[in-house]
């Protein structure tokens, strides 16, 4: 039977260990400053997918991201030993890309509202290109009898 809980409540204590073990075990000073964001570990407690990110340039994220898997297995040996289950799940890395996708995201919301504003100025002193109501009116109820006046009935 699969619990859940049990997996959340575990990869929650991996979250914390992966990033006690980055700071103690892995001594390389050419690891940048790495956060560790989510852990989603499989229903049957086998395998852990670490994310995280990376604060710096592209060449920070990729020395990080090498640092980081030449030392997957001390990390995994670290976990391991601070985990009170009988085996010790597989661990992959991953790097989250949703702090750079809210970001692009905000540029493009920031775009929007700088383009509405715009419209909004143009749309102030517009004046309509044809009739000030382009829209055909129905006929009122005095312009039929007027009509039908006018037929001599």
């Amino acid at each position: 039977m699969v619990d859940h809980a049990r997996a959340r409540k575990l990869a929650e204590r991996i979250k914390v260990l992966v990033a006690e073990a980055l700071e103690r075990a892995v001594k390389d000073p050419d690891l940048g400053f790495v956060t560790i964001t989510d852990v989603r570990v499989t229903p049957d407690l086998q395998h852990a997918s670490i994310f995280y990110t990376v604060w710096g340039s592209d060449e920070d994220k990729a020395r990080s991201a090498e640092i980081i898997e030449k030392n997957r297995g001390r990390i995994r040996g670290e976990v391991g030993r601070n985990l009170s289950i009988r085996l010790t799940p597989t661990i992959e890395f991953i790097t989250d890309v949703v702090p750079e996708t809210a970001a692009h995201m905000t540029d493009l919301l920031a775009e929007a509202q700088r383009r509405d504003e715009q419209v909004a100025k143009l749309a102030q002193n517009a004046q309509p290109a044809g009739d000030a109501n382009p829209y055909k009116e129905p006929r009122k109820h005095e312009d039929i009898d007027d009509a039908d006046d006018e037929d001599g009935e």
